[in-house]
C-alpha cells in the first residue's frame, strides 16, 4: 500500500486480509454492487458513506399489499360499527349528547427559541438539499448543503462520483424547486465534492469549529435518508478522531478519515448532509454508518454508528476546489509495507528528496507515534496524515533495527 497513491488497495498483498470485509457499503445504483466499504475490526457492517440510496419505488405487488390492508381495515371498522350500534340498542341509558364538546383549542405557536432542536432545524433546513443523480448504472440520492449565497453546495463525493462518467445532477432545495448542477471540483482522498447550481441568494449555512467539539456535545443531523428530505435527528458526539478508511470495492476512490463519531440517526441517503452542533453550526459532513445487516446491502439501517467528516477539514477542502477545481492532501513520501503485520507502520520505500528522505528516514523503519499518538496499522498512520494540511511540521516515532528514534519531518502535498 502506498500512502502517496489511496486508489491504491492497502490490503493487497496483506497475508491477513480477512476473507470477507466487515465493513459493507450503503446501496449505490440499482443492480450496481455497493461502491463503497469501510475496513474496521468491528463486528458490524459498514453502510457506507451512506451513500446514494435508490428513490422509492411503488409496483403492482406494492399496491396490492396497500389495497389489501385498506379492506381489511374497511371490513373490521364495519364490524366494530354494527357491534357498537348493537350494544347501545341493549342499554336504555342514552349515550349520546347533542352538545358535547371538549372545549376551545388552546391558542399555540410555530415559532421555538432558538437554541433547541426545533429552532435550529427551523433555522437550518432551509440550507439543506437533497441530490438526485442519474447515471449510465442507475439513479440515486444523497444529501448536502449551501456554503455559499451564489449556488455552491458541499456533499460528498461517492454521491455524485457516477455522474462523472455521463449523467445529471439535480439539486432540490428545501422549497421543492429542482435546479441542474454541475461537479465544480472533487476529492476522492477526503470524499467531497463541490457543486454549483445557478441559483443567488441562497440562505447558507454557517460553519463550527470541529476542533472545539468533545465527547458528549450535542448534534443534529440533517439529510435525506432513504429519499425523506428535510429529516432531523438528534444524538451526541460518541468519539472524535476515528480512523475510518471508505473506497470502492476494487480498491479506487479510497478515502482517510479521522471522523467524528455520532449516535445520531444516520440513514443511507444522509450522505453529504451536515452535522450540527447546538449552535446549529456545521462542525461535520455526515459520511458513513455501520450496521448489523449481514444480508442484502442497505437492508439494516442505523444502529447509533454515524462517522462524519470534520467540518475544519472540509473547510479546506472545499476552498481549494472551488478555487483550482482540485484539492491536494499531505504526504510523508513514502509507501507502506502493506505485508508487515507488526504493531506500527512499516516504510517499504521511501521517495528519493521526499519530506521522509530529508528527515533521515529509511526502508524498514517501523513508525510507531504520529505527533504523540500510537500508530497500530498503516491505515491509522495515513489517516493521521490525511487529517493534518500540506506543509505542517509533524513528529514521528519509530523504530529503527529496535532503536527508538525521532524525526520531525515537513509534509509534502499531492493532488486527490
Amino acid at each position: 500500500m502506498t500512502e502517496q497513491q489511496p486508489t491504491d488497495d492497502p490490503y493487497r498483498g496483506w497475508t491477513d486480509r480477512p476473507a470477507a470485509d466487515p465493513w459493507v457499503p450503503a446501496p449505490g445504483a440499482p443492480g450496481v454492487p455497493p461502491p463503497y466499504s469501510m475496513t474496521q475490526p468491528l463486528p458490524v457492517v459498514l453502510s457506507d458513506t451512506l451513500g446514494r440510496v435508490p428513490p422509492a419505488r411503488s409496483g403492482p405487488r406494492t399496491g396490492t399489499l396497500v389495497a389489501a390492508a385498506l379492506v381489511a381495515g374497511l371490513l373490521a371498522g364495519a364490524a366494530g360499527g354494527a357491534g357498537a350500534a348493537w350494544l347501545l340498542t341493549r342499554d336504555d341509558r342514552a349515550a349520546t349528547d347533542p352538545g358535547a364538546s371538549l372545549g376551545a383549542v388552546p391558542t399555540g405557536s410555530l415559532s421555538r427559541p432558538p437554541e433547541s432542536v426545533a429552532g435550529i432545524a427551523q433555522q437550518l433546513l432551509p440550507t439543506v438539499v437533497s441530490i438526485e443523480v442519474s447515471a449510465s448504472g442507475g439513479s440515486g440520492t444523497g444529501s448536502g448543503f449551501v456554503i455559499r449565497q451564489d449556488g455552491y453546495l458541499l456533499t460528498n463525493n461517492h454521491v455524485v462520483s457516477d455522474a462523472t462518467t455521463g449523467g445529471t445532477i439535480t439539486v432540490r432545495l428545501a422549497d421543492g424547486s429542482a435546479n441542474d448542477a454541475r461537479i465544480v471540483g472533487r476529492s476522492p482522498t477526503y470524499d467531497l465534492a463541490v457543486l454549483k447550481i445557478d441559483r443567488a441568494g441562497l440562505p447558507v449555512a454557517p460553519l463550527g469549529d470541529s476542533d472545539s467539539v468533545v465527547v458528549g456535545d450535542q448534534v443534529i443531523a440533517v439529510g435525506s435518508p432513504l429519499g425523506l428530505a428535510g429529516t432531523v435527528t438528534t444524538g451526541i458526539i460518541s468519539a472524535t478522531e476515528r480512523s475510518v478508511t471508505t473506497g470502492r470495492d476494487d480498491g479506487s476512490e479510497r478515502s482517510y478519515l479521522s471522523a467524528l463519531q455520532t449516535d445520531a440517526a444516520i440513514n443511507p441517503g444522509n450522505s453529504g448532509g451536515p452535522l450540527l452542533d447546538g449552535q446549529g453550526r456545521v462542525i461535520g459532513v455526515n459520511s458513513a454508518i455501520a450496521t448489523l445487516s449481514s444480508g442484502i446491502s442497505g437492508s439494516g439501517g442505523s444502529i447509533g454508528l454515524g462517522f462524519s467528516i470534520p467540518i475544519n477539514q472540509a473547510r479546506r477542502v472545499a476552498e481549494q476546489l472551488i478555487r483550482d477545481g482540485v484539492a491536494t492532501y499531505p504526504i510523508i513520501g513514502a509507501s507502506l509495507d502493506p505485508a508487515y503485520d507488526g504493531e506500527g507502520s512499516r516504510i517499504a520505500e521511501v521517495t528519493a528528496g521526499g519530506p521522509a528522505d530529508r528527515a533521515g528516514l529509511r526502508p524498514g523503519d517501523v513508525i510507531t507515534a504520529f505527533d504523540g499518538t500510537p500508530v497500530a496499522r498503516p491505515d491509522d498512520l495515513i489517516v493521521r496524515i490525511r487529517s493534518r494540511s500540506p506543509n505542517d511540521d509533524v513528529r514521528l516515532d519509530y523504530l529503527r533495527s529496535g532503536a527508538k528514534a525521532t524525526a520531525v519531518i515537513r509534509l509534502g502535498s499531492a493532488e486527490g
